[in-house]
């Protein structure tokens, strides 16, 4: 058995390496934007043009585990949009480059690869604040359109993908706020036990995809495991 690690580069998908290096007994191989010591392929995920190196990749090692934890929240120039006047147009494109585009371009790039016979478990990393129904609060426009997005997207790839096999399960995650570059600007109004380390969320992330079942198939899930409505 393989496992997938798309966005390994930092945060948790870089934790997510770590852990399963150190308990998993599969081969683990990993997809980065940037060049690091762990990256088995560096390719960026958000650029169509890289889907076939991406394809010759993934048919090389056949994975039957999929993370795949690329995303942006934030970066020096934008943060989260509190009012509907500080929505920017290219920030909208790049939010669906980084949250919905490069979860598309990964599976465009495993989909020829699947078979009848493909047993598979894929985990895209979500976000609560992506679901209509919790949004109580309102703002942080471009982030939680294109999350909701993703979580769209996964719904229909769980219905497309099932025809293909049984055997094939998917679900996006919502990983709790994280110690990471993504929630730092953001912790100072976190509650300290709701702040979790980059490994505590891996191990979480391990359990849903060694547990995931069909009944959380195309469901955004809590790090728990329970169902949020989208």
């Amino acid at each position: 058995m393989s496992i997938v690690i798309a966005g390994a580069s930092i945060g948790i998908g870089q934790a997510l390496y770590q852990q399963l290096k150190r308990e998993s007994l599969d081969a683990v191989y990993t997809i980065s934007r940037r060049n690091t010591g762990s990256s088995n392929l560096q390719a960026d995920l958000s650029n169509p043009a890289d889907i076939a190196r991406v394809r010759e990749f993934l048919q090389e090692i056949q994975p039957s585990q999929v993370f795949c934890c690329a995303g942006q929240l934030h970066d020096q120039d934008h943060m989260p949009e509190k009012r509907l006047s500080q929505i920017n147009d290219e920030w909208i494109f790049q939010s669906l480059r980084a949250n919905l585009l490069s979860h598309i371009h990964l599976a465009q790039a495993l989909d020829p690869i699947l078979t009848r016979k493909h047993a598979l478990k894929w985990i895209s990393l979500s976000a609560k604040v992506g679901s209509l129904d919790d949004n109580a609060l309102g703002g942080w426009y471009s982030y939680r359109m294109s999350k909701a997005a993703l979580n769209m997207f996964i719904k229909n790839l769980s219905i497309e993908w099932a025809r293909k096999s049984s055997d094939i399960l998917v679900a996006s995650v919502h990983p709790g706020t994280t110690d990471s570059e993504l929630s730092k600007p953001f912790q100072s109004h976190i509650v300290s036990d709701r702040l979790y380390t980059p490994q505590q969320t891996a191990i979480r992330l391990i359990s849903i995809m060694q547990r995931l079942s069909s009944a959380q198939h195309g469901k955004l899930l809590h790090w728990d495991g329970s169902v949020i409505a989208y």
